[in-house]
């Protein structure tokens, strides 16, 4: 097949959940399909990462674009237009003549089979009558972000914004993936959830998966007082279930543990991350780094308190293909095949969540059991080669060259 795959940005460096997920589907699709990738790139993207694309497309076009700095004088402008309009800021920033005159022109010079929508954002340039099947590829149903967005804030003015873009997003997404001929959502929970709230017929999940030769136990000695987190500290959600953990859980942990800390890794931390570093000595936020493995390994624990989200989190398989015990909200797990008790612990209240972390730090045996029982499964069901393989085949399906009915 000839696929065209629309996306927002490039891949590299390979340092959030959604880029990983889709360059290993990209990597299995090219091995047995021509894979042409059209993104959007930003004047800070280097040579290095336009180079690196080779590693998942045979063919990159590219349209520039420039996205308003946050809580910049545009970034406020454009957020408060939103505001008179119907569609959601995240979608409408990515609005681009360019990039829609780009889709129309690779579609009409080339004979595409299929067209994958990688997230929901690039379905905004897409035009209609393609004249090909086109797939939308949902790493997380985006409404129900929104909607625990305003649900987390006290009543107020932020509140009732993030439920105005919650309501322009839920409509937003409703009829944009019913527009679909198929949707591909990362868990049977978000499937559900597409086809119950927005009438979706055609829709598929792929499993999420993990490189375990890449992610696996470190002999080294782990700091037996020491958490970490991993992810985008960019990404609201992530930096939501940080300062929560700093305000609610940690204290309670503290009391029992004082040596007890949290360290927190992941690219463009904010300012309010940066604040809570130097007001609590207890969080140290490390930002990026090249290699996440050896912090990973470091921790005692690996903890997800997050209270917002959609999807699944890869974080969570990465700290179990390295043995570590990990203690989870029930939406961190969210999607996730894991069973609390066995592979994880799974705890949504502070105290709950405080509880269950003592319970691994001070008892070496629990601790040692569940990251056994963790490393197990992952190998076991949830290397990546399964995963992208059952997304192959649903783009065979929906491309008309698979007419055999799909088994995930």
């Amino acid at each position: 097949m000839r696929i065209l795959w629309l996306k927002s940005e490039l891949l590299h460096p390979l340092d959030k959940g959604g880029r990983i997920r889709t360059y290993q589907m990209l990597k299995h699709l090219m091995r047995g399909h021509e894979v042409n990738y059209l993104s959007f790139v930003r004047p800070d993207d280097s040579r290095d990462r336009l180079e690196k694309s080779a590693e998942y497309c045979h063919r990159l076009i590219t349209v520039p674009f420039r996205e308003p700095r946050k809580f910049g004088a545009r970034f406020y402008y454009d957020l408060t237009s939103s505001l008179v309009t119907p569609l959601p800021y995240a979608i409408r920033k990515y609005s681009s003549r360019a990039m829609r005159s780009a889709i129309e022109s690779e579609i009409r010079e080339r004979d595409y089979d299929i067209v994958v929508c990688d997230f929901l954002a690039p379905s905004i340039n897409l035009p209609a009558g393609l004249g090909c099947p086109a797939v939308l590829f949902q790493h997380n149903v985006e409404s129900t972000i929104w909607q625990r967005h305003f649900e987390a804030q006290s009543p107020g003015m932020k509140r009732a914004l993030l439920r105005s873009q919650w309501a322009r997003m839920h409509r937003y997404e409703r009829d944009t993936c019913v527009a679909f001929d198929a949707v591909i959502g990362v868990s049977e929970i978000d499937c559900a959830r597409m086809r119950d709230e927005f009438g979706v017929r055609q829709v598929y999940d792929v499993p999420t998966g993990v490189d375990t030769e890449y992610f696996r136990p470190d002999a080294k000695d782990s700091n037996p007082f020491e958490l970490v987190f991993t992810g985008s500290m960019d990404w609201i959600p992530n930096q939501d279930a940080i300062l929560y953990f700093a305000e609610k859980i940690l204290p309670i942990i503290s009391s029992s543990i004082p040596q007890c800390s949290l360290s927190v890794v992941g690219r463009n931390p904010g300012p309010a991350l940066l604040e809570l570093e130097r007001s609590n000595p207890r969080v140290k936020i490390i930002g990026r780094v090249e290699d996440i493995r050896e912090y990973i390994s470091r921790g005692a624990a690996y903890v997800v308190p997050l209270r917002i989200g959609g999807g699944t989190r890869l974080k969570i398989f990465e700290a179990m293909a390295m043995g570590k015990p990990v203690i989870s909200t029930a939406i961190g797990a969210e999607g996730l095949p894991v069973r609390d008790g066995e592979e994880l612990l799974i705890a949504n209240e502070p105290q709950e969540f405080a509880s269950s972390v003592l319970a691994v730090l001070q008892n070496a045996s629990l601790a040692k059991a569940l990251g056994e029982r963790a490393r197990e499964v992952v190998c076991e069901k949830f290397g990546w080669e399964r995963a992208a393989s059952v997304f192959s085949e649903i783009c065979e399906l929906v491309g008309g060259r698979r007419s055999h009915r799909l088994v995930a």
